[in-house]
């Protein structure tokens, strides 16, 4: 294999060059840029490309200058820019790239600026946005498979990329433009192992006219799944690059070394800690540096999911609004420590007559004293005219693909009634005859709750509200809404399904907003539903809008979308760039689905990122507390992992049935009393991953949420960067150390797979001896 691909990178190298070289020679103007040997080559010189990513629909278009010039001040000589297919093509076949979505000024900029660009156009993205970038409309059919040589998928994915090269192929370094590379993609190998569905993309991109590298880049554990050897591979990670590289060199045997994804910090969740930097980053890039590897920094700036932009991990953590990464550039644009840090080693690694410039000054900043809403329109009292339907579908399937729909039908008179389905996505706010009753949920699959008695019929009203379409794994194929019939059954009565509904669309966009009739805010003022009011603004500037008051929901300022808050945290505030202000009166407008404490607002200067407030969470205590119920003889497994960061399959010597699964650490390598496990992932009775969308934490024995967000569900979502941790920063217990997982339903398993926290040989947690149990009843309350 190695000597097939040493030639096959040679045959690459010469394309390569070739494609670069045959445009130079007709315009003294233009660069070439290509794969060397040993090094990437600008211009026939080796070229350490220092990147740092950033994504212009989460930067106002006012500010993606100011922005690109903080990365160049920084030390990037590189500018990564993702696309997001649904934020361009939001109606089949109908394209947009001006405004906010114009990429093609944002690259032009970065070109003016000094900075090169790599480009990321999909179709696939992941990075916490809305179904990973995949369109919405594309789940309109009830059984396509997302991310596959599915036919309908591979059309659609085609007519994108065509349009990409289009409209950016004229920007790529063999016309003149800024773009070096272009990536196929997004680790795949996360996803699937067909390197043909990865030759389809491939094509699709040669076809747009894209004649600059290409490359697929993937996670240490997952570089061979779906592997080209005409696709320059690149690797993702957060630490360790030694290790990173290492597992490079298994399918790069030579060629220049690039982290695609390098991590200075992370997202963050709703109810999770607020994500900070790891200890290692400038080790691990000072590392990079000295090996004359090439990286990118993901991110280097964050800035906000604007609108109803972001997504949600898997099983279902949605993520905040607030994209701020802990990066070198705050959400704001502000330089932090990390930044001037990051600067002063980039300074030391400058190639000859290179210097970097003085960093942009901060944009002005101002705040508000506290403003009340004084308008108010209530959801019931301004509902669109309804569709018939004898059972409740997805929100996809009545042609929305984001917001709130409700579903309103009649219940009989009668005794207390259970009212269950099987999937509400996300969060399900119960009413009947307008009194509310209760929640379901779909953190914790809570999808069944009682209706009290009733002495005559009543009205039925589920109002459901999407927090996102999962961004990671199988789960993309995460329809909203209510998924599945309603059931209705009294006490000792056979469930029936409710038909006879009438389904509301409530898609949150501008002309709903225009058709709103607002009344004065006052008593009878009841969630859910808008308040609104002017706020009066000498001098507009940056500013932080604190939201502790309000409960969940999503705010607008002049028309803009800032995003959705919750009450819970960790964001307690919301980022308004100025240039969305005017000198003046500005209209705010807030809906809030559980209501507001205090219908007021101010606009503050600093902002709040990292306060957690669980007691505020209207669906209760997500983790319930819980008695491990081992036996000995549900133990199908038991061993020892081996060193290292690698990750390990285990089969069982037979398949073994149940509806929770254990691991249970009994010890850890470096002797100390934590375990962490960065994923995992069970194997069906043909070795294949199964879907994690029905699988929830049932128990654990400890997790960290103070001094790091080491909380469960981090083993689960499909994020090998993050990990569950036990309970260190307060003192914690010592081995044995449990997880238990709900899989929803009865699997059949022949094996899981364990991947250990990144770091290095010492790093703390990774598991060393351990037990495995799949049963039926390992949970006791």
């Amino acid at each position: 294999m190695k000597s097939l691909l040493n030639k096959t990178l040679s045959l690459f190298i010469f394309q390569c060059c070739f494609a670069a070289g045959v445009h130079a020679l007709s315009d003294e103007s233009r660069h070439t840029f290509s794969v060397g040997a040993e090094s990437f080559l600008l211009d026939g010189r080796p070229f350490q490309i220092r990147c740092g990513e950033i994504h212009s629909s989460r930067v106002p278009r006012e500010y993606w200058r100011h922005r690109l010039q903080m990365c160049k001040a920084m030390g990037m000589n590189t500018v990564c820019a993702y696309l997001f297919w649904n934020y361009h093509e939001r109606t089949p076949g109908e394209f947009s790239w001006d405004g906010q979505a114009d990429v093609a000024e944002f690259c032009r900029l970065a070109q003016a600026e000094g900075l090169w660009v790599i480009l990321r156009p999909g179709p696939y993205a992941c990075a916490e946005w809305d179904g990973g970038g995949l369109p919405w409309w594309l789940l309109k059919h009830e059984d396509i498979a997302m991310r596959s040589r599915d036919p309908r998928f591979i059309e659609a994915a085609r007519r994108y990329l065509k349009e990409v090269g289009r409209v950016l192929g004229p920007l790529q370094v063999t016309r003149g433009g800024p773009i070096l590379m272009v990536q196929a993609e997004n680790e795949y190998g996360f996803y699937g192992t067909d390197a043909e569905y990865m030759g389809e993309i491939r094509k699709a991109l040669l076809d747009a006219g894209f004649d600059v590298p290409l490359f697929a880049c993937n996670p240490t554990s997952k570089l061979k799944q779906g592997f080209r050897d005409d696709l320059f591979p690149v690797v993702n990670f957060g630490s360790n690059p030694q290790e990173g590289f290492a597992k490079l060199r298994e399918v790069l045997p030579s060629g220049p070394l690039m982290c695609g994804e390098f991590y200075p910090g992370w997202f963050d969740t709703w109810g999770s800690p607020h994500h900070t930097g790891k200890e290692t980053y400038l080790k691990d890039l000072a590392y990079m540096l000295d090996a004359g590897a090439s990286f990118s920094i993901y991110m280097a700036h964050g800035g906000s999911s604007f609108g109803l932009w972001a997504g949600a991990d898997r099983p279902f953590k949605p993520d905040t609004s607030s994209y701020d990464y802990d990066a070198p550039i705050s959400e704001a644009g502000w330089t932090t420590d990390k930044f001037f840090q990051t600067r002063e080693l980039m300074a030391r690694h400058l190639q000859p007559g290179e210097k970097l410039p003085d960093p942009p000054a901060r944009n002005p900043v101002i705040a508000f004293d506290a403003v009340e809403l004084d308008r108010f329109a209530a959801v019931f009292d301004n509902l669109p005219s309804p569709k018939k339907e004898k059972t409740p579908r997805h929100m996809e399937a009545y042609d929305q693909g984001r917001g709130c729909i409700l579903y309103r039908t009649t219940v009989p008179a009668g005794g207390a009634a259970a009212l269950k389905t099987e999937a509400v996505h996300d969060f399900g706010w119960v009413y009947l005859d307008g009194k509310p009753i209760d929640t379901f949920d779909r953190r914790s699959r809570k999808y069944s709750v009682m209706l009290p008695p009733r002495d005559q019929p009543a009205v039925l009203d589920i109002l459901v509200y999407a927090m996102g379409h999962v961004n990671f794994g199988k789960e993309v194929h995460d329809r909203k809404g209510i998924n599945a019939p309603v059931f209705f059954a009294e006490h000792g009565q056979d469930a029936v399904a409710l038909g006879d509904w009438s389904v509301y669309n409530l898609p949150l966009d501008a002309p709903m907003l225009a058709g709103l009739v607002f009344n004065k805010a006052g008593a009878g003022s009841r969630a859910p539903g808008f308040w609104r009011a002017e706020v009066i603004i000498k001098t507009p500037g940056d500013t932080f809008l604190e939201m502790r008051n309000w409960g969940k929901g999503v705010l607008w300022i002049n028309g803009h979308c800032l995003g959705r808050f919750w009450n819970i945290g960790p964001t307690q505030t919301m980022y308004v760039p100025g240039p969305w202000l005017k000198p003046g009166a500005n209209q705010i407008t807030i809906l809030d689905l559980v209501g507001p404490e205090k219908a007021s607002i101010a606009g503050v200067a600093e902002p709040v990122l990292d306060e957690l407030r669980p007691e505020k969470d209207f669906s209760g205590a997500l983790r319930p507390k819980t008695v491990a119920q081992l036996a000995p003889e549900k133990i199908v497994s038991a061993g020892k992992f081996e060193t290292g960061g690698n990750m390990q399959t285990v089969r069982f010597g037979k398949n073994a049935a149940g509806r929770f699964f254990c691991i249970e650490s009994l010890d850890a390598h470096d002797g100390k009393a934590y375990a962490a496990i960065a994923e995992l992932d069970l194997l069906d009775p043909q070795g294949n991953p199964i879907p994690h969308a029905t699988w929830t934490v049932a128990h654990v024995d400890s997790e960290e949420r103070d001094g790091e967000d080491g909380t469960a569900e981090n083993a689960i979502d499909g994020q090998t960067a993050n990990y569950w941790h036990t309970r260190w920063s307060k003192g914690g217990p010592g081995h044995p150390h449990r997880l238990i997982l709900d899989l929803g339903r009865r699997e059949t398993l022949s094996g899981f797979q364990y991947v250990p926290r990144e770091g290095g040989p010492k790093t703390p947690g990774r598991i060393k001896s351990y037990r495995i149990y799949v049963g039926d009843d390992l949970v006791g309350l």
